[in-house]
Formats: structure tokens, C-alpha cells, sequence
């Protein structure tokens, strides 16, 4: 074997790297335009991919202002709804009377409300009172106390419903989370819920037998119900029904405000003890002297009740205190 001269060997590796020089400078520019227009096609489809999402953000932008135009325009038409409702004077007694839970007709109700008055009218004047005391005594029994106490009943139901309302509220969410529609929902607290919330759900139920849409029939619970509490709720209900959305969420959230709404009440209420407890005393307290002065020197008392001087300053004292009585009222009074 014969050995290679060193000097060959670098020749032959000199002519490998002159032929790939001038290899390399021939395809250079060749190697160079595939290169830009790699680039290039890489900068056209990242474009066309930022176009895409740009008109996907633009849709979603369009879509989400569609959607909060119809829940704007939906709350000014429940709002004006609402203004107009309470522009109109306050509800017949067939109204007050399916508020307060009762099952009586009207025409029962002015028959009660008569028998009432002439029984009145008869006690007073077997008590021995005048006749024009007596009239006015029955003029109060039979148009006065009725109507106080169905306004009593009601805001007892009221009361009550707005105790029961939230838990009602969460049954609903359980129940739609659970795969279950909303009229199937309602149709379970209809049937298991606690009274008036019962109720008024099975009034719901039927309203849409006869045709009405859930928000419609929901809308009309405030009819027999007059609760901001069920506002809120025909809100929601009609609110999701037009523009969609988490129907769970949504009622979950207003089982939650409603819970602190009563809280709310009931620390307020707690606050304002104090004052009303001291407007009680200040307002009865003539009363009270009054009695006690009858009881001790009937005399001195009775004068007020003989003489037309008397009259006139128990008038005038009478006037005097259903004004203050009021102002107190105002004062302490706590609308929520």
C-alpha cells in the first residue's frame, strides 16, 4: 500500500470547497427568493388568521350589543309597565281580596261588611249613644274595618310569601341544574312548595294552560301578589326568555339578594325600634293622662265633655295630634 501525499489530499479538499463555493454562489439568489417568499406566505396567512379573528371578535362585539340593546329595551318596557301601574289609583277590593288570600266574592264581602255595620250601629245604641254616634260608628264598621283588616291580611300574606319566596328560588335553580325545563320547575314548586308560594306558582301553571307564555303569566303574579321581591323575579324571568342566558345563575343570584334584602329589613327594623317604641309613648300618652285624670277627679275632666269650649279645644287637640302622629309616622317609616 502505498501512503497518499499530504499535498494531494489538500488540493483535492481546495477543489471541494472551490466547487461548493461556487455552487453556493450560483443557487444563492435562488435560496434567498424561496426564503422571502417563505416569509412572505407565512406574514399573507397570519394576516388572513388575524382577519379571521378580527371578524370573529366583531361578531362577538355585535352580538353582545344586540344582546344588551334588547335587555336595555326590554327593562325600559317592563319600567314603563311598571310606572303606569303604579300611576293608577290603588286596586279595587276584588283585587285586595285575591291578595289577601281570601276566597269570598264581592258581593259577600259588602253583605259581611253590612251585617257588620248594623251590628255596630245596634250596639251602639243599646251602649246608649246618640244617634249620630251611632251612625258614625257604622259608617267605620262597615267601610273602614273591612277594608283595614283585608289590607292586614294581605300584608300578612305578603309577609309570608317573601319568607318563602328565596327558598322557592333555589329549589327552582337545583331543579333547572338538574336538566329539568323552567315550566317543569315551576310546575314542582307548585306542587310541593309551602303556601301563599304554592299558590301563586299553581296560578302560574294555570295561566299557561290557557295559552300565556311563562314571562306572561310570571308578569301577572304581581297582580295578586304586590311585591318589588316578584318584580325582580318577572324581570329575570322575561329578561331570559327574550335575550337568553344562564337561567341558573340568574335565579341564584336573585334568591341571594333577596336574602339580603330581608336582612337588610330586619336590621333596619331593629334600629328603628327605639324610635317607634318612643312614638308610641309620645302618641298615647295623652290618652293615658286623660284616663287618669277622668279616674281621679271626674269632674274637672268632664268639663271638655259638657261644655262647647270643651269641644272646640278637643277638636282643635285632636287636630293637633293626628298632625304629629303623622309626622312621627314619617319619620320612622322605612320603605324598602
Amino acid at each position: 500500500m502505498f501512503g497518499l501525499d499530504p499535498l494531494i489530499i489538500a488540493i483535492a479538499v481546495l477543489a471541494a470547497i472551490s466547487t461548493a463555493g461556487l455552487g453556493y454562489g450560483f443557487l444563492f439568489s435562488r435560496i434567498q427568493d424561496e426564503k422571502n417568499a417563505n416569509a412572505r406566505f407565512r406574514k399573507i396567512k397570519a394576516a388572513e388568521t388575524d382577519r379571521v379573528n378580527i371578524k370573529a371578535a366583531r361578531d362577538r362585539m355585535n352580538e353582545l350589543s344586540k344582546r344588551r340593546k334588547s335587555v336595555q329595551d326590554s327593562l325600559k318596557d317592563l319600567q314603563k309597565k311598571q310606572k303606569e301601574k303604579s300611576a293608577r289609583a290603588k286596586p279595587p277590593i276584588k283585587v285586595r281580596l285575591t291578595q289577601a288570600g281570601l276566597s269570598i266574592s264581592i258581593t259577600q264581602f259588602y253583605v259581611f261588611s253590612g251585617i257588620l255595620g248594623f251590628v255596630a250601629f245596634l250596639v251602639a245604641l243599646i251602649v246608649g249613644g246618640s244617634f249620630l254616634i251611632a251612625l258614625g260608628i257604622m259608617i267605620f264598621a262597615s267601610l273602614g274595618l273591612p277594608r283595614w283588616i283585608v289590607g292586614f291580611l294581605v300584608n300578612r300574606r305578603c309577609k309570608k310569601f317573601i319568607e318563602e319566596f328565596p327558598n322557592s328560588l333555589e329549589v327552582m335553580v337545583r331543579s333547572i341544574k338538574s336538566g329539568l325545563p323552567l315550566s317543569d320547575a315551576i310546575r314542582l314548586i307548585a306542587s310541593d312548595g309551602q303556601e301563599p308560594v304554592k299558590t301563586e306558582f299553581r296560578r302560574v301553571i294555570d295561566a299557561q294552560g290557557v295559552g300565556m307564555t311563562v314571562p306572561e303569566a310570571c308578569t301577572r303574579m304581581i297582580q295578586t301578589v304586590p311585591l318589588q321581591e316578584v318584580n325582580f323575579f318577572s324581570v329575570v324571568i322575561t329578561i331570559q326568555g327574550q335575550a337568553g342566558g344562564n337561567l341558573s345563575e340568574a335565579l341564584s343570584n336573585l334568591a341571594k339578594v333577596l336574602r339580603e334584602r330581608r336582612k337588610m329589613k330586619a336590621k333596619v327594623q331593629a334600629l328603628s325600634m327605639e324610635a317607634k317604641a318612643s312614638a308610641c309613648i309620645i302618641g298615647a300618652l295623652p290618652f293615658i293622662v286623660t284616663l287618669l285624670v277622668y279616674l281621679s277627679s271626674p269632674d274637672y275632666i268632664m268639663v271638655l265633655f259638657t261644655d262647647p269650649r270643651g269641644h272646640l279645644i278637643m277638636g282643635i287637640s285632636a287636630i293637633w295630634m293626628s298632625m304629629g302622629i303623622f309626622v312621627m309616622r314619617q319619620m320612622i317609616n322605612f320603605d324598602m
